[in-house]
């Protein structure tokens, strides 16, 4: 079993900044990648954004890019999600995942085999 730790969340007034990190916890293993999706109040959950090891490889959702970037750092086994311009439409439980192994589709939760707890980030207007 992989439990990851979420930080970073909080309140933050809009156009401000706030950097979520995930790590496992526990033992060192190797991943294939680490993602963020959230939910906002009312909606799905949706992809935000992932980060492959194998390259450094990245991938941001539309609705968020050229605000969001992410990042890791393999000696912390830290992956994280800087998030810059916010919105109040931002607002949402952000969660972290990991996938073990090389799959198809980095987009779809399917793709991700363990999931965090959440964080809220909440962004007053």
């Amino acid at each position: 079993q992989v439990q990851l730790v979420e930080s970073g969340g909080g309140l933050v007034q809009a156009v401000g900044s706030l950097r979520l990190s995930c790590a496992p916890s526990g033992r060192t293993f190797s991943t294939y990648a680490m993602g963020w999706f959230r939910q906002g109040p009312g909606k799905e959950r949706e992809f935000v954004a992932t980060f492959l090891w194998n390259g450094g490889i990245t991938d941001i959702a539309d609705s968020v890019k050229g605000r969001f970037t992410i990042s890791g750092d393999s000696a912390k086994n830290t992956v994280y999600l800087q998030m810059n311009s916010l919105k109040p439409e931002d607002t949402a439980v952000y969660y972290c995942a990991v996938a073990l192994i090389p799959r198809a589709g980095a987009r779809g939760e399917y793709f991700y085999d363990y999931w965090g707890q959440g964080t809220q980030v909440t962004v007053s207007s």
